[in-house]
């Protein structure tokens, strides 16, 4: 029997959203839809040149967690932060999302983790993100029995930014693949593919990592290619199964030669997109550690990202678990 439906592993990150124009993100060298690393100093100026803030705690497989739990799923989330405001924050959601985060604070330097997000009006985020503690995850920070009783293990690719953080991912996979688990990566932005994608590619062919989420541009960049189609045949080809977002134009899920696709939720208002591919991953995963049909997992991620991008913030604000019900997918 497992304890948990999902575990999710990421850079602990609390977000500090601001509106702006995309002539702000040309005037400060941001690019726009990306996930930019910055440092400490730009941190810094970034933070005084925003105007009024959200701040919300995030993190791509944080986002992940959070949503399985509103599911009504059982999360855990491995994650590193500082024994400062910031990392209290994030403590203090997380948990009172019902999701069991145990990862031991690293003390107050390198501070937690932050991420200076602005949003266009077309709804488009452009992150800028200082790691800060995250770069301290590491294996000593792996909970074993927390991997080997959950049913997916599930990381970002942005974990491949921070060095330590890889060793930690593959004593994850070895423990879930000992125990009969299955091991699941997001590939999180197509520059994080462009920097990565050779080792990306091994984790998938070796079997390291079973499930793959990606989106429209990321599978075109982790195959080198502006062919759709043959991107997603050769993402059939080196994983086990993988969904691809398409934004407005729903997603395809492939396994083998089988291939389902689904149509994006309608909605009222698109008001910003933080979160979206995180929260698709919170719904497909949700119903796959259920045993629903390739159909049904895609649908709830579509229905979960649909409802993430009409508020402000990376973290539903409704019950998942009731919206899902009143939709007929639960």
């Amino acid at each position: 029997m497992s304890k948990f439906d999902v575990l999710t592993i990421g850079n602990a990150i609390v977000d500090i959203l601001s509106r702006c124009e995309d002539a702000f993100l040309d005037e400060n060298g941001i690019i726009k839809g990306a996930m930019n690393l910055i440092d400490a100093e730009r941190a810094e100026r970034l933070y005084s040149l925003m105007g009024p803030a959200h701040e919300a705690s995030g993190g791509s497989a944080g986002n992940t967690a959070a949503g399985v739990a509103s599911f009504g799923g059982r999360a855990a989330y491995f994650g590193k932060v500082a024994e400062d405001e910031l990392g209290k924050i994030f403590q203090h959601d997380i948990r009172a999302q019902g999701v069991h985060f145990e990862t031991k604070p690293e003390g107050k330097f390198p501070p937690t983790a932050r991420s200076m997000i602005f949003v266009t009006p077309d709804g488009e985020r452009s992150m800028n993100t200082y790691l800060g503690a995250c770069v301290e995850l590491g294996p000593e920070d792996v909970e074993p029995n927390v991997v080997a009783e959950s049913k997916v293990t599930y990381f970002e690719g942005y974990l491949w930014d921070p060095p330590r953080a890889k060793d930690a991912i593959r004593d994850c996979a070895r423990i879930a693949h000992e125990h009969g688990r299955e091991v699941s990566m997001t590939l999180s932005d197509s520059f994080c593919v462009g920097r990565y994608r050779t080792e990306f590619l091994d984790l998938m062919r070796s079997g390291t990592v079973d499930i793959v989420f990606a989106n429209y541009e990321e599978a075109l960049s982790l195959y080198e290619t502006d062919d759709f189609e043959l991107a997603l045949s050769s993402i059939a080809k080196d994983c086990k199964l993988a969904a691809v977002t398409l934004g407005e134009n729903g997603a395809v899920i492939v396994r083998g030669t089988e291939r389902v696709k689904v149509d994006a939720i309608r909605i009222e208002r698109l008001l910003d997109t933080t979160g979206a591919g995180d929260l698709f991953a919170a719904g497909f995963l949700t119903g796959y550690t259920q045993g629903r049909t390739l159909e049904d997992c895609a649908r709830l991620g579509c229905l979960a990202a649909g409802i993430v991008i009409q508020h402000f913030g990376p973290r539903p604000m409704v019950s998942l678990k009731e919206e899902a019900q009143g939709a007929g997918l639960l």
